[in-house]
């Protein structure tokens, strides 16, 4: 069998062929959207277009698919496209090293798209993301917190004006609300923010402040969001 035989089994050869023609973009390839781009590239989605500023840190060893030793000191971008080339060489790739932000946001059109996935961790950069997603008339699904949480079960997909007890979603909802922006879909959990550790937060040397992170939750993150933009394309 052929490698995406057992999704055209699933799907169906039309529907295969719309992921084949689709064009999916993807901001923030970390330990969400990493998951997110090789399962839409797995999946049979024919062109991916990723935008991470960031490299492969040791830090990210335990949850990033793209993180390996031999990785570390590498751009992300550079990683995914040599990953993601190895399972599909006729994928059509494009990346770009930049770090998104609406100081930057009008160097990239985003009408050329099919689909947007937003997984980045900034909530300027989430916002504008979005903004601009829905003034080019594109779908965009987004990526609620997933630090300091351990049970992937508990993942829900929902609009953004129906999520509760995710301190993120509860910013990006009052944040869009006043914009007047609504109809977001994301994926959200309400598990509290807990830690068996020292502290629920740590710093890094420069000061920024990091959650605690295991592979499960975000991993299953990136999974969900890649479904809801494949189902969400053949239903198109």
């Amino acid at each position: 069998m052929s490698a995406f035989d057992r999704v055209e089994l699933l799907l169906g050869e039309e529907n295969l062929k719309k992921l084949k023609n689709s064009s999916v973009a993807v901001f923030g390839i970390g330990g969400v959207g990493g998951y997110a781009t090789e399962a839409l590239a797995r999946s049979g989605v024919g062109n991916i277009t990723v935008f991470d500023n960031d490299v492969v840190a040791e830090s990210n060893l335990n949850r990033q698919i793209i993180a390996t030793v031999n990785a570390l000191g590498q751009d992300k971008v550079a990683v995914m496209k040599d990953r993601l080339l190895s399972i599909n060489p006729k994928l059509n790739f494009s990346g770009y090293k930049v770090f998104y932000l609406p100081e930057n946001a009008n160097e990239f059109d985003l009408s050329k798209f099919d689909y947007i996935i937003d997984a980045v961790d900034t909530v300027s950069a989430k916002i504008e993301i979005i903004m601009r997603a829905k003034n080019a008339n594109v779908p965009v699904i987004s990526c609620m917190g997933t630090g300091g949480k351990t049970d992937p079960t508990m993942l829900k997909v929902s609009d953004v004006s129906k999520t509760s007890g995710c301190p993120l979603a509860r910013v990006m909802r009052r944040e869009l609300k006043n914009r007047g922006i609504f109809g977001v879909k994301v994926v959200y959990s309400e598990e509290r923010f807990e830690s068996l550790g020292v502290a629920l937060t740590d710093k890094t040397p420069t000061g920024k402040t990091v959650p605690p992170s295991m592979i499960f939750v975000p991993a299953t993150a990136g999974l969900i969001l890649a479904k809801e933009v494949v189902f969400d394309l053949i239903k198109r």
